[in-house]
């Protein structure tokens, strides 16, 4: 690609960037169809049309931009982990767990890793060590306050989910214990209550 198709794609990020932040959802994703067209090795104008998508709650054209720009960088690590989330939100957390797959192997100050890791708790019902996780992630995590925002939110969830499902009073010959499949109504609804794809 050469340096004015490269200028050219930029500017039209840039100027889809701006329709998005005017909820010009339409015009945001000419332009990023546009910027792909003049950078078509670049994952980035698939991830912000996937992002726009999902924003729209049209969640199969969301997944199907943000598998493309997977596919285009395979390292570029916020793609792969909305991908997965979209995936992990839908109920399809086997497929998310796959997606997630080099996302597990980052080191120990990754944010992504630590999120990842508490997801795939939370996929088998591991409650306290998702927190953990999630908790470990947002220590590390400094520059995406939107990320740390719908983590906080999962979190909040899975405090919820688990204090509806604790009896009121035990009786003393009956331990208490949660029902660990109220909390995955939390992870199906995660786009409903709030979670946004940053």
């Amino acid at each position: 690609m050469d340096a004015q198709n490269s200028k050219d794609a930029d500017d039209l990020l840039q100027a889809g960037l701006a329709a998005s932040q005017a909820n010009d959802a339409e015009r945001a994703l000419e332009l990023f169809a546009q910027a792909s067209a003049a950078s078509p090795a670049s994952g980035i104008p698939h991830f912000l049309a996937g992002s726009e998508y999902a924003a729209l709650g049209q969640y199969e054209k969301a997944e199907a931009a943000l598998a493309n720009a997977v596919l285009l960088a395979p390292a570029f690590d916020i793609a792969r982990y909305q991908l997965g989330l979209l995936q992990f939100s839908s109920g399809r957390a086997a497929v998310a767990l796959v997606t997630w797959q080099p996302l597990f192997a980052l080191d120990d100050t990754q944010a992504l890793g630590h999120f990842v890791r508490g997801f795939a708790a939370l996929a088998q019902d591991g409650f306290a060590q998702a927190k953990v996780d999630f908790q470990a992630g947002l220590e590390r995590n400094t520059g995406n306050p939107a990320l740390s925002a719908d983590i906080r939110k999962v979190m909040q969830g899975i405090d919820d989910a688990l204090a509806k499902t604790a009896p009121e009073v035990p009786a003393p010959h009956e331990p208490a214990e949660a029902d660990p499949s109220a909390a995955h109504v939390l992870l199906s609804n995660y786009g409903k209550f709030g979670g946004t794809l940053h």
